[in-house]
């Protein structure tokens, strides 16, 4: 349970590092604490969206994976952020990212911040 609230916070300062760089990701609310609630269930919806449909994705996209070596993880990564972006509009959340490039940035971004906050934050169960 340690673990997955970790990741999760993990998640939420990656996706708040995006949406402060990044004019085109964006994240509105009335007060502070509404954003900082709205990020963390984007944080659980990017962390779902990771979880269920990233690995058919990395399967299907595989052989471009060999061709491309390794590049086409930028491409999926920010094909997972739009997705998390659709599920936050149909769900009435204020989070939107505006294109696919600006995609790609920022699950660039979500990526490197991610990484640090997992080597900074504990990893236990």
């Amino acid at each position: 349970m340690k673990n997955f609230v970790v990741k999760t916070i993990a998640n939420a300062g990656a996706l708040a590092v995006a949406v402060w760089l990044l004019d085109k990701i964006t994240l509105t609310g009335d007060s502070t604490a509404k954003k900082a609630g709205t990020l963390i269930v984007v944080a659980l919806i990017f962390g779902l969206v990771n979880w269920l449909v990233k690995p058919i994705l990395k399967v299907l996209t595989f052989p471009l994976f060999i061709l491309t070596l390794g590049l086409i993880t930028l491409v999926v990564n920010a094909l997972m952020l739009l997705l998390t972006s659709w599920v936050c509009g149909k769900l009435d959340l204020s989070f939107h990212v505006e294109g696919f490039w600006t995609a790609v940035l920022g699950g660039l971004i979500i990526s490197v911040v991610s990484w640090a906050l997992h080597v900074v934050l504990p990893d236990e169960d």
